[in-house]
């Protein structure tokens, strides 16, 4: 088994944190974000991994490197870097490896955490890890058939169709299939945004009788790219939507965070913040906080509706 990671993305929304570190390898709970994902890929693969393929820019320089070959060393598997010089959409990321493109192969985007109970089924053609989510609208998504098969992809769908999220992590049996299905991509010029999409090789893997299966995983952080996380501490499983700030502050297990909310000098456990709301110097559990809230120099457990102040 192979695991492929496309990480050149500059974290510019995640600045002054990403100016130095690229965001995969900002430290959550001790481990990096890139760490703790290949730890859970080799959880649910039950099998020797034999090569993590990196694809960065070159400009991260050789301290990363190192770090990432660290990685590597500790599931003793073979550590490969290929540069992504130009940012030209997924697939071209993931086409930057096509060298380490072979047998069973995971591809693994390095901005989500997962957890998952299963063990992946390696007979599948293709198995895309999915989670459902409340906000399908904002997502690429799956619909699935009774046997769990893959039916359609669907970008930012405006109405209800799925909400089985595609959280970035797939596997392939067939690694030089990918490849090939990439190269024709790449070759011929199909471009969305001016960009190389991985969802439209699978799509076209998918119209060539090539199945995918859809496996639930549990649990789903995703590193959001417009959240701005300073001098904190963010347990998994939690959920950090967009444009989210948070400073000073310790994000506990079982959190929900949504847009625009505001967090500094507090600390957060099992609980819900909507969106556009305010938590400053407050140590908050077991709640359900509603949008546009504020709670300043409190302690509490308490369920708030929208518009309140305490």
């Amino acid at each position: 088994m192979k695991i492929i990671i496309p990480m050149a993305g500059m974290g510019k929304r995640m600045r002054p944190h990403t100016l130095t570190v690229p965001k995969p390898l900002i430290s959550i709970a001790g481990k990096s974000i890139v760490e703790r994902l290949v730890t859970e890929i080799s959880k649910i693969v039950k099998e020797e991994i034999e090569e993590i393929a990196y694809i960065i820019r070159e400009d991260f320089g050789e301290e990363v490197e190192k770090n990432l070959k660290e990685i590597s060393n500790k599931l003793s598997a073979k550590s490969s870097i290929y540069y992504q010089k130009e940012a030209k959409g997924t697939a071209h990321a993931v086409f930057c490896a096509e060298n380490s493109l072979d047998g069973n192969v995971i591809i693994a985007f390095a901005d989500t955490l997962f957890k998952a109970d299963f063990n992946l089924n390696k007979e599948n053609d293709a198995t895309i890890f999915v989670k459902k989510v409340k906000n399908p609208n904002d997502f690429g998504v799956v619909k699935t058939n009774k046997e769990n098969l893959i039916t359609d992809f669907i970008e930012k769908p405006k109405e209800f169709i799925s909400d089985l999220a595609i959280i970035g992590i797939y596997f392939f049996k067939d690694g030089k299939n990918l490849k090939k299905e990439i190269k024709y991509l790449i070759d011929n010029k199909i471009i969305v945004n001016n960009e190389y999409q991985l969802t439209d090789v699978l799509e076209n893997m998918k119209e060539k009788n090539i199945s995918f299966k859809a496996e639930v995983v549990n649990e789903w952080l995703e590193i959001s790219k417009s959240a701005e996380i300073i001098n904190s501490v963010i347990l998994e499983p939690s959920f950090i939507d967009c444009n989210v700030k948070i400073e000073n502050s310790v994000i506990a297990k079982h959190v929900s965070i949504g847009k625009y909310t505001k967090i500094k000098n507090s600390i957060i456990e099992n609980s819900i913040i909507q969106e556009n709301s305010i938590i400053e110097n407050a140590n908050i559990t077991n709640s359900m906080i509603g949008n546009f809230v504020e709670i300043r120099n409190k302690k509490v457990e308490m369920s708030v509706g929208d518009f309140n102040s305490f």
